[in-house]
């Protein structure tokens, strides 16, 4: 399917917050390249119109671009980058958030042999196909309602539920499906991931999050890698530095003091670990982040 009208609803309808009059739906245009940034993917489907973003999660690299899709079913810490935009051709994308309720209410629907046999192990939580024609024609319709303010409210849902279904039964359907499964592998890794970003600044014993979360160490450890490409430890360091940077962006003259509240008991190797991540020490960065307005990093473009 053509994508001149995909790019033509989007540009028109974009807003600096990304939001829109169908809810859970987001359009973002950016039309400036900025260093890599960090922020948290959400549970979200992304499509691209035009442009093309280059995504990292732990040691797993991620690009897609114009006519491609990305499926996030774990809310992760990512360092994301636009690639091929410009003033004169900004990127442009669509969003919509995938809710785990929505996700069970269609397996439950679904009939015998209407999905595709679910394969061995837990999925990444973040996987990138190439979208095809059923599922852009339901984004291009979703978005015209838009324009169609007395329809939008009855059939906005109806599409939502089309985009999904395609997306359920599609190339990375597995990854969309343990989302709304309650008692799946990626479930259990889920609630792990909440309960580290609820408590990033304590420590904790790897085993008693494997228990809390219903897995034995070993399955904790390996379904825990396979889904943030990381391990417990290495994803509650992500959490804390991308939590310090926020709060050296309203207090920078505080480094010593953010570095305790986000967990650091060691000033040096918190000022060690953040320059790894951000590429300058606390206080440089947060003087940088002071003076620069950038525009919001999210698997989006």
């Amino acid at each position: 399917m053509p994508l001149e009208e995909f790019r033509s609803l989007l540009d028109r309808h974009a807003r600096p917050d990304w939001t829109t009059a169908i809810d859970g739906v987001l359009i973002s245009k950016i039309d400036r390249p900025d260093p890599p940034g960090p922020s948290m993917s959400g549970t979200v489907l992304a499509v691209i119109a035009q442009g093309a973003k280059r995504l990292a999660l732990g040691d797993r690299v991620y690009e897609y671009g114009a006519g491609q899709y990305l499926v996030a079913s774990v809310d992760l810490p990512v360092t994301g980058q636009f690639l091929q935009i410009g003033p004169e051709q900004p990127a442009l994308g669509f969003g919509l958030t995938l809710e785990p309720s929505a996700v069970a209410e269609l397996l439950l629907q679904a009939g015998p042999g209407d999905l595709p046999r679910a394969g061995g192990g837990v999925p990444s939580g973040i996987a990138v196909s190439d979208a095809p024609a059923a599922l852009l024609d339901a984004v291009v319709r979703l978005l015209r309602l838009l324009d169609e303010s007395r329809d939008r409210a009855v059939l906005a849902p109806l599409v939502k539920r089309e985009i999904l279904w395609r997306l359920i039964t599609g190339e990375q359907g597995a990854t969309v499906r343990e989302l709304g499964l309650a008692d799946s592998g990626l479930s259990h890794v889920s609630r792990a991931v909440r309960w580290i970003r609820e408590h990033y600044a304590q420590s904790f014993r790897v085993e008693d999050v494997a228990r809390m979360s219903g897995m034995s160490v070993s399955a904790f450890y390996r379904n825990f890698q396979a889904v943030t490409a990381m391990s417990p430890i290495q994803f509650q360091k992500q959490i804390r530095l991308q939590e310090a940077r926020l709060l050296l962006a309203t207090h920078p003259g505080d480094v010593t003091g953010v570095g305790q509240r986000v967990g650091y008991d060691n000033a040096s190797q918190f000022s060690r670990e953040y320059r790894r991540q951000f590429g300058a020490p606390p206080s440089r960065d947060a003087a940088r982040l002071r003076g620069t307005t950038r525009a919001p990093v999210s698997i989006l473009p």
